[in-house]
């Protein structure tokens, strides 16, 4: 099963976090906001399918999270679990660790966002920029 969601950049986007990426609907961000790489996304949490929601939900499921921003593309592999609400009105949060809150999409993923390369930052740090967030659960 596979969801896009579209986002733009921002001038704040700094993507430093060492262990999340972030993605939100809201289109104001501050620089301490460090792990967002992308404003005005056009689904949240809460907005996914419920059919997707459900493969999340399974601990088993491998998640692969794909950014794609102009030519570039970053791809992260994560994993589902039992107790992912994804009820979040504005975020969607990846995480390295097992933490699950209602931003939480994927946990035990492989990459944050201090790892998206930097030219994909410099073009993200252009609010006119658009990037796309693709979500693939098998």
């Amino acid at each position: 099963m596979r969801f896009e969601i579209q986002f733009s950049g921002h001038e704040n986007i700094r993507s430093n976090h060492q262990k999340t990426i972030e993605i939100t609907k809201e289109s104001h961000l501050t620089p301490s906001g460090d792990c967002i790489i992308g404003v005005n996304a056009s689904a949240s949490c809460a907005e996914l399918p419920t059919s997707l929601k459900k493969k999340l939900q399974n601990p088993n499921s491998k998640v692969t999270l794909s950014i794609k921003v102009g030519t570039h593309e970053f791809n992260v592999k994560g994993k589902g679990h039992e107790n992912l609400s994804l009820t979040h009105l504005d975020d969607i949060v990846i995480r390295k660790s097992n933490f699950v809150c209602p931003r939480t999409l994927a946990v035990k993923c492989d990459k944050a966002s201090d790892l998206i390369p930097r030219e994909m930052i410099k073009l993200l740090q252009n609010p006119k920029t658009i990037g796309t967030f693709t979500i693939t659960v098998d």
